[in-house]
């Protein structure tokens, strides 16, 4: 246990350095929207590409996988009925607050996790699929819908007063497919997963480059979530208090009990079973947020719900790992 307490405390010293950043404003106003696009435009993209390049594809078909894809996707399924259906949020802040619930840090806590504690770095390829291959291209094409306006400029054309998409219904359709197989993070996947699927093995000096600017994606999506949360706050700025509590659940409760339950009834052994718990119990990620920024959706939420899970996460993973382990 000792291994996640380490993670989560060189998280929190990032995070914090973050914070002193944007409190004292040392890298200007425009800061964190700068190091948000950097993460998500150049830095996750490599990093998925030469992380997906390497994962074994037969994951996807094992019980291991079955448990995490089943348990995220009801996770999420209940996360937007609540947010959409009970309390009618817009369908960008239903996307927003679906991440929030469902988007695990897999990288930043998960691998040092699946080190450590777990001795096999392989279980958390199943979760980081399923959040790059089901989560992220919905929920990209859900806000890629909507236009973001340029940080500083105007509504971009074709939307109306209220930000809606007034084209035609089958240019909106061409619009958002377009956008989101042009999305960085999207492509990234893809490019990776074709490299997976080859007969043969990509030279690692092709993917160095890729691994090389990919490892700026973790830190630089810290120093974000340390500068967001130095930001000056007020009523306007705090996420809805429903919709907190909500995510805060199903992250840190919900999930890691919804996991535990199918994995039971599928049988998985006492190995596997901790590993899909401990991989469920993870915080949101801290990705969420730059996404949120990138969309200019959601951002409070993200914000503070990747604070609150990532301080709840250190009892829920010694609960987990006492009662499985």
């Amino acid at each position: 246990m000792s291994a996640v307490l380490a993670a989560l405390g060189t998280m929190g010293a990032v995070v914090a350095l973050g914070w002193v950043l944007g409190r004292w404003r040392v890298l200007g106003e425009r800061a964190a929207p700068v190091l948000a696009r950097v993460v998500f435009v150049v830095a996750a993209p490599a990093l998925l590409l030469s992380t997906v390049a390497h994962a074994d594809l037969h994951l996807l078909v094992s019980r291991t996988a079955v448990v995490t894809w089943t348990s995220t996707a009801l996770v999420a399924l209940l996360a937007a009925l609540v947010l959409r259906v009970v309390w009618h949020r817009s369908a960008a802040d239903v996307t927003v607050g679906t991440l929030v619930s469902s988007y695990v840090n897999a990288g930043n806590i998960g691998l040092p996790l699946a080190v450590y504690l777990l001795d096999d770095p392989v279980v958390v390829v199943p979760t980081l699929l399923f959040q790059l291959l089901v989560l992220a291209p919905v929920a990209f094409a859900v806000l890629d819908a909507r236009p973001a306006p340029p940080l500083d400029g105007p509504e971009p054309a074709g939307t109306g007063p209220d930000g809606s998409d007034t084209a035609p219904a089958g240019m909106r359709v061409a619009g958002v497919a377009r956008r989101t197989l042009s999305n960085p993070i999207i492509v990234g996947t893809l490019v990776g997963l074709v490299l997976a699927a080859l007969p043969w093995s990509v030279p690692e000096v092709v993917l160095q480059p890729f691994a090389l600017v990919g490892a700026a994606a973790a830190p630089l999506a810290l120093l974000t979530f340390g500068m967001s949360l130095a930001a000056p706050r007020t009523t306007a700025d705090a996420a809805p208090r429903r919709d907190l509590a909500l995510a805060v659940g199903l992250r840190s409760v919900v999930h890691p009990v919804l996991t535990w339950g199918v994995g039971t009834a599928l049988g998985l052994p006492a190995p596997a079973l901790l590993a899909v718990v401990a991989m469920a119990a993870l915080p949101t990620a801290q990705n969420v947020l730059v996404y949120a920024m990138q969309y200019r959706h959601g951002e409070a939420l993200a914000r503070d719900a990747g604070l609150l899970t990532t301080v709840l996460c250190v009892p829920v993973l010694l609960v987990v790992a006492a009662a499985l382990g």
